[in-house]
């Protein structure tokens, strides 16, 4: 099947809820594993290496933000979260620390299976590089080849959603994107979420690749309209 080989780790204290998740994922011609705690999702995320993690916020031994965090720290795989919380700053939350999309409780099994789809369409479907390899002011590199940033010769960890609006950016220098061109353009028509979420990632952008945040030099917010990148 088309999916055949994408690894998907469901995290959930439910057991009903990760067999039924399964069962769907699996029809759909994923490998999947299954993790009941954080500590078996931090040790199956290291043993298993997978395309995507499914990822509940409420689980007995740590908080699903405190995984999503830890796994950030290492890698740019996609996350959807699982969560009964529907408020929209709990979910921006969630985006904030890293999360890719969100999915609130109950949820129907085929959506999970179309987001699954959908995020990992998005995570392979990167804007067109100018280059492999695109420097910025000597302090600002980025590597197409290896889907890797660096800032002053460190890496930068970049979540998938964060790595696409940066090179949408860069693809365009000069050209000011509104947040819905962004969500269109970057993260792609079938994005569920609000427009704040925009505002969020590139938040997260400027702690990562500008030298002052609060001061931009990279990406610029043009007001009342949207952002621009402006390196040379």
């Amino acid at each position: 099947m088309v999916n055949f080989g994408k690894k998907i780790l469901v995290v959930d204290d439910e057991e009903k809820i990760v067999e039924v998740v399964k069962s769907y994922l699996e029809h759909s011609g994923y490998e999947v594993h299954e993790a009941y705690n954080g500590d078996q999702a931090l040790s199956m995320f290291e043993r298993v290496e997978p395309s995507l993690v499914v990822l509940d916020l409420m689980l007995p031994d740590m908080s699903g933000e405190e995984i999503c965090k830890t796994i950030r720290k290492q890698s740019r795989v996609p996350i959807i979260m699982l969560t009964a919380k529907v408020e929209e700053e709990d979910i921006l939350k969630g985006l904030d620390i890293g999360a890719d999309d969100y999915i609130t409780k109950p949820f129907s099994p085929k959506q999970l299976v179309a987001r699954v789809g959908a995020v990992l369409r998005r995570a392979a479907e990167d804007p067109v590089p100018l280059s492999n390899i695109i420097s910025f002011n000597d302090d600002l590199v980025i590597d197409n080849l290896k889907y890797e940033v660096r800032k002053n010769n460190n890496t930068v960890n970049l979540t998938p959603n964060e790595f696409k609006i940066l090179m949408t950016l860069v693809k365009y220098p000069k050209k000011t994107f509104t947040r819905e061109e962004l969500i269109c353009i970057a993260l792609g028509d079938d994005f569920k979420g609000f427009d704040r979420t925009v505002d969020t990632h590139i938040k997260n952008l400027r702690q990562k690749i500008e030298t002052d945040p609060k001061v931009p030099k990279y990406i610029l917010t043009v007001h009342g309209i949207g952002y621009r990148f402006d390196g040379e």
